[in-house]
């Protein structure tokens, strides 16, 4: 799958949205950002994460899913959970959901071309990305697994943006 072209002048920008941003997203951002920065492309491309939900704004991560992430050597220092709005939709080349019904919220707000789900670019194939939220720390390895193949899928494509 191609990715959308670049509408502005600056980096390259990716957002990545679940529902909540303490899981899911904040996840995908995370890797993304390291998986960019050691490819060399950190300066080039921007990654943002966000919740179509607002249950969240200013709280932190989930502990579960901070957790799985230091345990593969990721820093998940710094997040607070944001809201995507409709106004942001504007500021981003490409809006990966992870799940249909995050798509489906996303399309509402008229997110219209540079929508995607994440996993369009995961090499097991598509689909969603499940909410680990009411699973056990299993859940929240399996996304793991999901979001790092699916970002080297993704920087891979990257490469080629200005």
């Amino acid at each position: 799958m191609d990715l959308p072209a670049q509408h502005s002048a600056g980096p390259y920008r990716v957002a990545v949205v679940c529902l909540g941003n303490i899981c899911r997203s904040p996840m995908a951002h995370v890797v993304l950002d390291e998986r960019l920065r050691r490819a060399g492309r950190g300066a080039g491309v921007g990654v943002d994460s966000a919740g179509t939900g607002g249950w969240h704004v200013g709280g932190p991560w989930d502990t579960r899913a901070a957790a799985t992430l230091e345990a593969r050597g990721y820093d998940p220092s710094g997040h607070r959970a944001a809201q995507f709005t409709p106004g942001h939709s504007g500021e981003h080349d490409l809006v990966l959901a992870m799940d249909s019904d995050n798509r489906a919220d996303l399309q509402s707000m008229g997110v219209g071309p540079a929508l995607r789900l994440f996993r369009d670019f995961d090499p097991e194939g598509p689909g969603d990305v499940p909410d680990p939220y009411y699973g056990g720390e299993d859940g929240f390895a399996s996304v793991l697994d999901m979001v790092e193949r699916t970002s080297d899928s993704l920087v891979r494509l990257l490469q080629g943006q200005a």
